[in-house]
């Protein structure tokens, strides 16, 4: 019930006519300029139980460093097979400092390997951001290199 109750919400609202832009949102978006941060993170995995033969769950448990000075919590959702081909989902909640801005915001994930070729989308959740953090856009890169992870974000977010 919960399930489809979900789905007609989102079907209602992708049908529902835009919404005008107040004033106060078309100058929000004006200024709000392209921005990069950059750093290392730290993550743990640990596998958690699932009922769906073929899928995999861990929780994500995430330390950011640089100009994303946050820790995230979240959970992913994986499926592979022998060819080398597999996908994955993720959802984490990231709270902390971005570039001196305090506040928390939700990344989605979704990886898709074919044959050996990876493709990532990392966003933020639109209307996420919560505190300093209220309006924030953006798409985050991952890097990782001889065991290590770097991260790429760039973002807007409305001036203050």
């Amino acid at each position: 019930m919960h399930r489809l109750s979900l789905a007609a919400a989102l079907l209602l609202a992708a049908a529902a006519p835009a919404r005008a832009q107040t004033p106060s949102t078309a100058h929000a978006r004006e200024h709000a300029v392209t921005q990069h941060a950059s750093g290392t993170f730290d993550v743990n995995l640990a596998p958690q139980p699932t009922d769906a033969p073929g899928i995999s769950r861990m929780s994500l448990d995430k330390q950011f460093h640089g100009d994303l000075e946050a820790t995230s919590k979240g959970e992913m959702l994986a499926n592979g097979s022998a060819s080398g081909s597999g996908v994955y989902v993720a959802m984490e909640v990231v709270t902390g400092t971005l570039h001196g801005r305090s506040g928390s915001f939700a990344l989605h994930h979704t990886g898709i390997m074919t044959r050996g070729t990876p493709q990532l989308t990392i966003a933020v959740v639109p209307d996420s951001g919560t505190g300093d953090l209220v309006g924030l856009n953006g798409t985050m890169g991952i890097t990782i290199a001889d065991g290590k992870h770097s991260y790429e974000f760039e973002y807007t977010i409305p001036d203050r």
